[in-house]
């Protein structure tokens, strides 16, 4: 609790044992706590210090009322981060000022070599305030898939998150596993047939797209501000957008093979199955990408189209999205 306010564990070990004890003397909190003397007094120092605690009449420590010195360095943190809001408007637009007026290689800068481009990525995440916005599709050089830890840490900081993935990349293994998670965590994934480049957008004000791999060579990208390349990619990914298939897994799916056949309504695994049918995967890519056998996917879709009714797999999506299976 203490740490945000700048006190050590030891700190907060201290205080916490004074605030039920009322005073002690640094003797007294040492034994209690088993740690040296010296770290007791260090720590008795710092809250004193900061005025949680203080000395009485002999070598006992007071701890003064909680709601009053805690509450007065809660406000002086508050006003620092309001303090800290306001300079970050001010650079913000002290920065758009200064990029209105700056040339072309000072706006699109080349990025190479993997760390150089994956440090890149995970940075152009951590700039937006509202959205990212992404193009996934094969091959996964910089960033392979399961490696993005930045994404989890921004959806839960309210950082709206939406992917396009096209429909090889989804064959990657992998890519399966991890797009199931990222929908756990409230990203929005769509699908479509095929993507022209991999894409990463900040809000509408950073950009960054890999260049095409050259052979023997290093990878790169571009790292976009503000510019008429930027707008154009932002367009792009609204129209793909657009038109992509929509994907949605149960939060409660998991990825093992489902052996229970008989049952009248589909189970989680027979959901993947289909949502991933229905985005486009073949029979053999949805098995391997599931754990599955290819006999036991089979055996899975006779049984939902039994339950349907259907006597195509056609006949089978629509019954599917008609009853909410997917």
């Amino acid at each position: 609790m203490l740490g945000v306010l700048g006190f050590s564990p030891d700190d907060e070990a201290v205080y916490h044992l004074l605030v039920r004890r009322g005073q002690a003397d640094p003797v007294e909190l040492a034994d209690a706590l088993r740690m040296p003397l010296s770290t007791v007094a260090a720590a008795l120092s710092r809250l004193t210090d900061r005025g949680l605690t203080k000395q009485g009449s002999d070598e006992a420590f007071l701890v003064a009322p909680p709601a009053v010195a805690l509450g007065a360095l809660i406000g002086e943190q508050q006003s620092a981060l309001r303090a800290a809001e306001l300079a970050l408007v001010t650079l913000a637009e002290e920065y758009r000022g200064a990029t209105a007026g700056r040339t072309i290689g000072e706006l699109i800068e080349l990025v190479t070599g993997v760390d150089a481009v994956r440090h890149r990525f995970a940075q152009v995440q951590h700039a937006a305030q509202r959205e990212v916005r992404s193009f996934v599709t094969a091959p996964f050089v910089a960033v392979p898939p399961g490696s993005n830890t930045v994404e989890s840490v921004a959806v839960r900081q309210g950082v709206r998150f939406r992917v396009v993935i096209d429909r090889p990349a989804l064959a990657e293994p992998g890519v399966v596993a991890e797009t199931l998670e990222s929908l756990r965590d409230g990203v929005q994934i769509r699908v479509t047939e095929s993507l022209p480049i991999k894409l990463i957008l900040a809000d509408a004000a950073l950009a960054l797209v890999p260049l095409a791999a050259i052979a023997e060579g290093e990878p790169g990208a571009v790292l976009l501000h503000r510019t008429g390349l930027l707008t154009a990619m932002d367009a792009l990914f609204e129209a793909v957008w657009r038109d992509a298939h929509p994907l949605t897994l149960s939060a409660a799916s998991t990825l093992s093979e489902d052996s229970d056949g008989d049952v009248d309504t589909p189970t989680e695994l027979d959901r993947q199955i289909l949502t991933l049918l229905l985005a486009g995967l073949t029979d053999p890519v949805v098995a391997s990408q599931l754990g599955l056998s290819l006999r036991t996917l089979q055996r899975r879709l006779r049984h939902l189209m039994d339950l349907a009714g259907a006597a195509s797999r056609m006949q089978l999506g629509w019954y599917a999205a008609r009853e909410g299976w997917v």
